[in-house]
């Protein structure tokens, strides 16, 4: 597994709750896969010249314990199979007494850029290691979306939102679809499955469904096409 340790800022916290979003852990853990690929000589710079990327296709996030301003932590990773042109990769963030604070699975595409369309994963990422999967409850990578869902004013994308491959990045969907959640809403599970790639300048339409403790959230194109689909499932702050 590969780790890094870190400690909780005062950006990083909503101040609503005074604990970390799922966005902020999803950064941590971005940031997490990324060192891994930059050490191991597998990661941005690599990529770009062989005209490949890795895509994310979907997150579940478990968020077991929350953490407060200032908290120590020790956030890893590692992938547990390659299959096709799919990788599977577990994260997982804990404190400074190794109690688990929360732990994700994820589904990655590899992409050549040039063709756009998926490709197998080459033999090249041996430098990888894997490692077994996390024992965590498995959720299927597709998310239902329900018929009647309530819309939500539209918003463009801006700059902020666009990441080194000049589209949105996974993590500002997550983001986005938290502006929409309660002050008083504690996320214990998130699933994410991202669709298609919104660019700078494509107007964003959110509809959303709320069902006792659960917002299930799409982020549409303007042709009713959705970019992502969210779903939080969590509590009431008493």
């Amino acid at each position: 597994m590969y780790t890094f340790d870190s400690r909780i800022r005062y950006s990083e916290i909503n101040h609503y709750k005074g604990t970390m979003d799922p966005s902020s852990i999803i950064n941590y853990f971005q940031d997490c896969s990324t060192f891994q690929s930059e050490d191991l000589n597998l990661g941005i710079s690599y990529l770009e010249n062989k005209k490949r990327v890795w895509l994310l296709a979907s997150w579940n996030l478990q968020i077991l314990n929350q953490v407060t301003l200032g908290d120590y932590i020790t956030v890893g990773t590692w992938p547990y199979a390659f299959k096709g042109f799919y990788g599977y990769r577990n994260f997982i963030m804990k404190d400074r007494n190794e109690k688990v604070i929360s732990v994700a699975d994820s589904i990655w595409v590899y992409m050549d850029i040039e063709n756009k369309c998926p490709i197998k994963v080459p033999e090249d990422n041996a430098g990888y290691v894997l490692e077994p999967a996390y024992p965590m409850e498995h959720k299927d990578r597709k998310i239902a979306i329900p018929e009647n869902l309530n819309d939500y004013p539209s918003f463009p994308v801006i700059k902020s939102n666009i990441d080194s491959y000049n589209h949105v990045n996974n993590g500002q969907y997550i983001k986005m679809a938290e502006e929409f959640l309660p002050d008083d809403f504690v996320v214990s599970n998130m699933r994410v499955e991202y669709k298609t790639q919104a660019l700078l300048g494509d107007i964003i339409h959110p509809r959303i469904s709320h069902i006792d403790n659960k917002y299930l959230i799409v982020l549409d194109s303007e042709e009713g096409k959705p970019f992502a689909v969210l779903e939080f499932n969590g509590y009431r702050k008493d």
